[in-house]
């Protein structure tokens, strides 16, 4: 248990209703009446954001998020395959946790999965991903407007937007937080 008053961004909260982690947080002392304490909370099974309001002082449970490195195997019927970097042991994510982290995923990549008593409650990638373009239309000769851009598709089948220049077989580094392209890497 942890105090209101203790609570900070990227904690993680063990409430009634499901896992959150904390965004925002705002200690609130009006000046009549009692202070309290107001947070904005992502839910970690599904990903809404939540506003939540807590008399100051009061004490919630605290979650212990266990995060480790795991290496990106293969994907099947069962969902996704992942090893743990340190002590090789394989767990199968399921494709609704993974959600729109599998378009960035590539056989052989490291990402952090966090786990709450021993159960993975999503996926967390790096802030962006090297992808090979499989399919790109060539840009028109003289098409050449300054920012530009084409849809390409990526390895995994995502299309995102990039600049003309970029063609098929081209390595480009894309956000993963947004899904826009960042650069060209070769």
């Amino acid at each position: 248990m942890i105090s209101t008053n203790d609570i900070r961004p990227g904690m993680a909260l063990n409430l009634d209703d499901g896992l959150y982690a904390v965004v925002d947080h705002q200690h609130v002392k009006p000046g009549k009446g009692k202070a309290f304490v107001r947070m904005k909370l992502k839910s970690l099974d599904g990903g809404a954001v939540v506003d939540r309001t807590f008399r100051a002082g009061e004490q919630v449970g605290l979650a212990r998020i266990d995060r480790r490195e795991y290496q990106f195997l293969y994907r099947d019927d069962l969902g996704f395959h992942l090893m743990d970097q340190q002590t090789y042991d394989q767990i199968v994510v399921g494709t609704d946790l993974v959600g729109d982290a599998a378009n960035y995923l590539v056989e052989g990549m490291t990402a952090q999965i966090p786990q709450f008593e021993g159960t993975s409650i999503g996926i967390d990638l790096p802030a962006s991903v090297e992808l090979a373009v499989s399919y790109a239309e060539p840009g028109v000769k003289g098409d050449r407007v300054s920012g530009a851009t084409k849809p390409v598709t990526l390895q995994t089948g995502l299309v995102i937007q990039a600049p003309l220049f970029v063609e098929q077989g081209d390595v480009v580094k894309v956000d993963t937080r947004t899904g826009s392209y960042i650069t060209r890497v070769s």
